[in-house]
């Protein structure tokens, strides 16, 4: 047998640039902002609390220039979530899944199916009454997800585990194939 190792053309490969993502359910930002929502409760909690037991503390204009950067920073945080959300798409491939995000650092994640160990939907409290779940794949070696796809309508993400299921475990021939075929979801457009 004879051992070839020729050189690649990388102008040849195939552009994940290209693909058209598809944006996550609009629902999802209320989910980020429950989130935050928290956060703030929190904090204003911790505040509360401090100017119980501590009320001449906020006589000090140090707390204060601290409480003040605080709002502004959870402030900022909440528009930089609402500017990123638009940032955030999904595609599925033929051969692989793919998911950008990021608003100042663009991070691209693409699994191929054939290292996909497990597929798993999962529903937050607040995702579940929107009617939205996340899909996560993971791969061999970790114990937390390689790739998480959030806010999709429930739907699609039971189509997508389907569909994933069905690339990393194959049916076997006498078993019946599930109606929703890969090719139909991926030029079926879900919104």
């Amino acid at each position: 047998m004879n051992f070839t190792n020729n050189p690649i053309d990388i102008n040849q490969l195939p552009k994940f640039e290209e693909v058209q993502l598809k944006g996550l359910n609009p629902k999802y930002i209320t989910v980020l902002l429950f989130n935050f929502s928290l956060l703030l409760i929190l904090v204003i909690g911790g505040f509360s609390t401090l100017f119980y037991f501590k009320q001449d503390a906020f006589f000090n204009t140090i707390w204060i220039a601290i409480l003040v950067g605080l709002v502004l920073f959870l402030a900022g945080l909440v528009m930089f979530t609402k500017f990123s959300f638009h940032k955030k798409g999904y595609a599925f491939r033929e051969h692989d899944a793919i998911y950008k995000s990021g608003l100042i650092s663009e991070t691209t994640t693409i699994i191929p199916f054939n290292r996909v160990q497990h597929v798993a939907l999962h529903q937050g409290f607040i995702s579940r009454k929107l009617g939205l779940a996340s899909v996560e794949l993971f791969t061999a070696g970790g114990s937390s997800s390689d790739l998480e796809i959030p806010g999709l309508l429930l739907a699609d993400a039971q189509l997508i585990k389907n569909l994933v299921s069905q690339k990393i475990n194959p049916p076997k021939k006498d078993e019946p194939i599930e109606e929703q075929t890969t090719e139909s979801f991926l030029t079926e457009e879900h919104e």
